[in-house]
Parts: structure tokens; C-alpha cells; sequence
């Protein structure tokens, strides 16, 4: 009995110390792919118009990102990861808000054309029925 449990806590032992490498070493590795991604997302959202439609967003993902490149850097990986990610939600939100606020602009400029054409169509519609009217005046004079 007491064999298998000294068994039992070597693997334990053995277990443990393999799970703590295994999050040593993950938490060492810089989080290249974030800040890249993130880099592209704020550079997306900057194309899209972030900066003018969404200029509090913007701000904080090209902070957040320009922080997250000086805690790589500094190799504070598990910070740089934290501000990339957040960059990155940053950007996107400021993409989706730069696109809303567009096609909102897009969906009134269509708003105003359609009223535009009915007050077109309701002042032809009345100069021939004004038309229409003379014509009837003129041919019962004569």
C-alpha cells in the first residue's frame, strides 16, 4: 500500500513540475501574432475612418498598441499580450463605428434623394393637372 502511494505522489511530483514548465515557457513567449494582428486591426480601423468617426476609440487602440510594442520590448510578454488584445478591440469597435457612421451618412444622403424625386413627382403631377386645366379652359372658349 504504501509503495503505490509513494508511486502515486512521484507522479503527482512529476506531473506538477511538468505543468509548471509547460506555463513558465508559455508565459515567456512573446506574443508576436497579438501585436501584429493588432497592428493590422488599428491600421483597418485608421483606413475605415476610425479617426474621424470614432476618434476616442482610435486613440485608445494606437495607445494601447504603442504600449503593448514597449512592453515587448521591455519582454513584459503577459502585458504586451493584455494591450494588444485590447488594441485590437479597441480598432474593431472603432472600424464598426467609422462603418456605421457611413453607411448611416449613405442612408440619408438615399433619404433625401427619394424626397427629393417625390417633390418632383407631385410638382410635375400638378403642373399637368394644371396644364390639363388650361387646355380645358381654352378649348371651351372656342
Amino acid at each position: 500500500m504504501e509503495n503505490i502511494l509513494q508511486r502515486y505522489s512521484h507522479r503527482g511530483i512529476y506531473l506538477l513540475c511538468c505543468v509548471s514548465i509547460l506555463m513558465v515557457g508559455c508565459k515567456s513567449v512573446a506574443p508576436t501574432a497579438e501585436v501584429a494582428v493588432s497592428k493590422d486591426a488599428v491600421s483597418d480601423a485608421a483606413v475605415a475612418g476610425g479617426a474621424q468617426f470614432a476618434p476616442v476609440e482610435m486613440n485608445s487602440a494606437q495607445d494601447k498598441l504603442a504600449r503593448a510594442n514597449k512592453a515587448m520590448a521591455a519582454k513584459d510578454y503577459p502585458l504586451a499580450r493584455q494591450l494588444a488584445i485590447e488594441a485590437q478591440a479597441d480598432a474593431k469597435l472603432a472600424q464598426s463605428k467609422a462603418n456605421s457612421s457611413k453607411a448611416q451618412q449613405a442612408a440619408d444622403a438615399l433619404q433625401d434623394g427619394i424626397r427629393v424625386l417625390r417633390e418632383e413627382l407631385d410638382r410635375a403631377s400638378r403642373l399637368t393637372a394644371l396644364k390639363g386645366s388650361i387646355q380645358r379652359i381654352v378649348s371651351s372658349q372656342y
